[in-house]
């Protein structure tokens, strides 16, 4: 993957762990809010906003629980969406931290690959010199100058 292919990459998922999180708290915000004008025993906002996020994230710690029709029916429509968005997030978070460990493991393979590269090219031209030394040679006493033995693989229209 190229480098420009990369950074595209990691603006992407950056730029939707923005729109995630920006969207988790849109939700929990106005869950809280719905949460605080619905229900008689949510005493605060800030008692709302807990509920939303017991709710989103599907914890029910059971301190705060929806009371009336009207609340525990907004409760279903804070969990949905808020649970999707709430693991969009983690899943954009988890993407950025092993995009990361995967680029480093991808350049260490390709420097690695580089210098086998490079040993194996000095050793085509290592063995290039040296059947060219042997068929420069003088042949003794007319003997034909010996061929080394092909491997199997290697294909002789190189």
């Amino acid at each position: 993957m190229s480098k420009q292919n990369r950074l595209r990459r990691v603006r992407l998922v950056r730029r939707g762990l923005l729109y995630s999180l920006a969207l988790a708290v849109a939700i929990l915000v106005l869950g809280g809010v719905g949460f605080w004008l619905l229900d008689p025993h949510v005493h605060s906002l800030s008692d709302g906003l807990w509920l939303a996020f017991e709710t989103a994230a599907t914890v029910g710690y059971g301190d705060i629980v929806p009371t009336t029709p009207a609340s525990r029916l907004f409760s279903v429509a804070v969990v949905l969406p808020g649970l999707a968005v709430l693991s969009l997030t983690t899943a954009s978070l988890s993407a950025i931290f092993v995009d990361e460990e995967v680029e480093v493991e991808e350049r260490q393979i390709e420097r690695d690959l580089m210098r086998e590269i490079g040993a194996l090219r000095a050793e085509v031209r290592a063995l290039r010199e040296e059947v060219r030394a042997q068929a420069a040679a003088p042949s003794h006493g007319g003997a034909a100058v010996h061929e080394p033995p092909r491997m199997p693989f290697e294909n002789p229209g190189f």
